[in-house]
């Protein structure tokens, strides 16, 4: 097999648990789904391909500048790479498998799919990057699959991405940027949850439609408060007054909620249990404590993340 084939793995393939090729977001998104856990399913573009890029454009030598120098002589070679990340073309051996690994997830169906950076150091202990790089929601054609990834691609060298970093003594040339394709979940219901508080039990939040407007602050998502084996303690109803939904050849619109349900839980007593169970075998798979990232379609509840939740000592 060809090193530009190997560029694209799909998500059910064993290698994609490789969190060095793909980067621990994508690579836990497999370990769950080879767990038998529901996920959305989908496929990576290795954190290679991103590499490859860099190296193909002659920005190998730009971006070490940006990370040497100190920051107002980096800031010209910041913005040279950001910009050659998102503007140039994506070099051929990547651009051609990744239309038709895109191609053959979404077929004739006009599927809407995410598309998600999953960086090297993401999700990693002391590093989570919660907020710092990209999503993408509501995809649907190929010429926005590829603004998406270069998207993704040009997240690693934000401001707000290299303050972090810097933060963590991690330099952008060191680590590299996978990108993660699903289908979209069309969702009823989203949220988040921990399967472990500082109470000892566990804790989900909840929102109407996709989880974006939590994500921003936008809502008072509802807290469903379980106990450590799982059983539903307590309902605290948020305020949830808009919803964010993607169609097809539209951009995600944002909708008021009706009345009565800006203050009804989104979820019965048996769904907040399904959670509390998936959360208890996403903690047994990853040897610890996880927090996750969920959604609910018509067909159920999905993990479309899962990552280490480091407690400290109260």
């Amino acid at each position: 097999m060809s090193k530009q084939s190997e560029y694209i793995v799909a998500l059910s393939d064993p290698a994609a648990r490789d969190a060095g090729r793909f980067g621990p977001k994508a690579a836990n998104q497999a370990a769950l789904a080879h767990a038998g856990l529901p996920t959305p399913g989908g496929f990576c573009l290795s954190a290679e391909a991103y590499t490859a890029q860099v190296e193909a454009l002659g920005l190998a030598e730009v971006a070490e500048k940006a990370v040497t120098l100190d920051f107002l002589e980096a800031r010209t070679f910041i913005s040279q790479i950001r910009i050659a990340m998102f503007d140039a073309p994506m070099i051929a051996g990547i651009k051609g498998p990744l239309i038709k690994a895109y191609r053959n997830l979404t077929g004739d169906t006009g599927m809407l799919v995410a598309v998600r950076s999953s960086s090297l150091m993401e999700d990693t202990e002391g590093a989570s990057f919660a907020g710092q790089f990209q999503t993408y929601l509501g995809i649907e054609n190929e010429k926005d699959l590829l603004t998406a990834v270069h998207g993704c691609w040009g997240a690693l060298w934000s401001s707000r991405a290299l303050r972090y970093m810097d933060s963590k003594d991690i330099k952008a040339v060191d680590t590299a940027m996978s990108v993660l394709v699903q289908p979209l979940i069309q969702a009823i219901a989203s949220g988040g949850g921990m399967s472990k508080t500082a109470g000892g039990g566990m804790s989900v939040t909840a929102t109407w439609g996709l989880g974006e407007p939590i994500a921003q602050g936008e809502v008072v998502p509802d807290r469903y408060d379980l106990s450590a084996d799982g059983r539903l303690l307590e309902t605290v109803a948020g305020r949830k007054g808009h919803t964010i939904h993607c169609h097809l050849h539209g951009a995600p619109t944002t909708k008021a909620v009706a009345k009565d349900q800006v203050s009804e839980p989104c979820l019965n007593e048996t769904q907040v249990r399904k959670l509390g169970s998936m959360m208890k075998k996403a903690e047994n798979l990853m040897g610890g404590p996880v927090e996750i990232e969920w959604a609910m379609d018509e067909a159920g509840i999905k993990m479309l993340q899962a990552r280490p939740l480091h407690l400290e000592p109260a």
